[in-house]
């Protein structure tokens, strides 16, 4: 049995991305489900569209938290999307804002890369910029894809098909 390549990752922000911050918005002609918080939980989860769940099920990738909610993700945002148990980035305790900020990069950029290791990786986030994108080109041995989402809306359904399209584009052995 031939050794298994390991599956691009993707690397998921909540807030903006899964969290909108606009209005509850209307998902590719498909209300959004709207419910309500439960009392002393993070208002923002009733915009959470439990509708992706599957698609991001369906992605040939291993999903991987990428966000400040760290393993309160799979607590609270995984149960709500039908997610298992993800891994989860744990952020450098100290890492030098101002020197990535003097870059134009995102504060997660570096430790993304020195977790994804080579390997191929869609990262969604709602504050990648063009800093992120040159320093992955230029530190990156691997395919990349950084997929920006607008906060006000968030990650919608329209979106899966062009990440599901960039994986079926990687070469055999990166996916």
């Amino acid at each position: 049995m031939p050794n298994e390549l390991p599956r691009p990752l993707l690397f998921l922000d909540v807030d903006g991305p899964l969290l909108p911050f606009g209005e509850i918005p209307e998902r590719d002609s498909v209300p959004a489900p709207r419910r309500e918080p439960q009392p002393g939980t993070n208002p923002l989860l009733a915009r959470l569209d439990s509708a992706l769940g599957p698609l991001l099920t369906a992605l040939p990738c291993e999903p991987v938290w990428a966000t400040t909610w760290m393993h309160e993700a799979n607590r609270v945002v995984s149960p709500a999307l039908g997610l298992p148990t993800l891994a989860v980035v744990e952020w450098p305790e100290s890492h030098n804002d101002r020197v990535d900020e003097w870059f134009g990069l995102h504060w997660k950029t570096r430790a993304l890369l020195a977790w994804a290791s080579g390997r191929s990786f869609i990262w969604i986030d709602d504050e990648i910029g063009d800093g992120d994108r040159e320093w992955v080109s230029a530190h990156h041995h691997g395919w990349a894809l950084l997929y920006r989402v607008e906060p006000q809306i968030g990650l919608r359904h329209n979106d899966f098909p062009v990440l599901f399209d960039w994986i079926q584009s990687l070469p055999a052995e990166s996916r």
